[in-house]
């Protein structure tokens, strides 16, 4: 191949199936089961500390979300809360950790293009391994990768290492993903390309300013336009 691109990664959740929903879903639960206890917004803001302390012990995923909703549901109660709700807490988590997969629009044909295009297609996700590996088997896309890879977080150092492993160097690759801070700054940091895809609204921790101007920086509506992108810049 003599085009520009010869590696496109593409992020996983809320860019080829739908996951942050089912995070708001259970958030929702976790609240309704402490309103007797404290204020939903208070709660919100105790949850998120929790979260963003944790991602260092925890990682990302549904577990360390569901130890960060107990942690909070401690601290809020002044430690009284019921055992009741410590176990509603456990089932929400593991009933996100059984859903089965909706994969987005246009996901499917976005990575057979790239596939049939001739480039090398690399999946690149963060979070728990276990789970991941399941969305991606429930997904009927893990026949399309070239290769997966599943990160404890996505750094320019990562992508880097991801691509140059995979390809031909960041230069030459692009990232897809739904997360500014975590699939479009990094890899742009790391030389490459990164395309964002809207979707819904992003986890706070997931939130950073787009990089406007820059040359690698593209952004579309949804995953139907990444063709004809990839056909413009490789």
């Amino acid at each position: 191949m003599t085009g520009k691109l010869t590696t496109i990664g593409f992020d996983a959740d809320d860019t080829l199936w739908h996951n942050e929903q089912f995070y708001q879903i259970t958030q929702d639960r976790f609240t309704e089961l402490l309103r007797d206890f404290t204020e939903p917004g208070h709660l919100s803001e105790r949850l998120l500390a929790a979260e963003r302390r944790n991602i260092g012990h925890y990682g990302f995923g549904i577990k360390g979300f569901m130890l960060s909703m107990i942690e909070t549901a401690i601290e809020v109660t002044e430690e009284r809360v019921p055992a009741t709700v410590i176990a509603e807490i456990i089932a929400a988590g593991q009933e996100m950790l059984r859903h089965p997969i909706d994969l987005l629009p246009h996901a499917q044909e976005a990575v057979a293009a790239a596939a049939e295009g001739g480039f090398r297609v690399i999946l690149i996700t963060k979070g728990d391994l276990l789970d991941q590996e399941r969305k991606l088997a429930q997904s009927g896309l893990g026949e399309m990768f070239d290769g997966v890879e599943i990160v404890s977080d996505k750094t320019a150092d990562v992508y880097a290492r991801i691509f140059q492993s995979h390809g031909d160097g960041a230069d030459r690759a692009m990232m897809v993903g739904n997360s500014m801070k975590s699939d479009v700054v990094p890899p742009i940091r790391a030389g490459g390309w990164g395309v964002y895809v809207p979707h819904g609204q992003a986890w706070a921790l997931e939130q950073a300013d787009p990089p406007e101007g820059h040359a690698r920086y593209r952004e579309i509506p949804d995953l139907g336009a990444l063709p004809g992108l990839i056909d413009e810049i490789g």
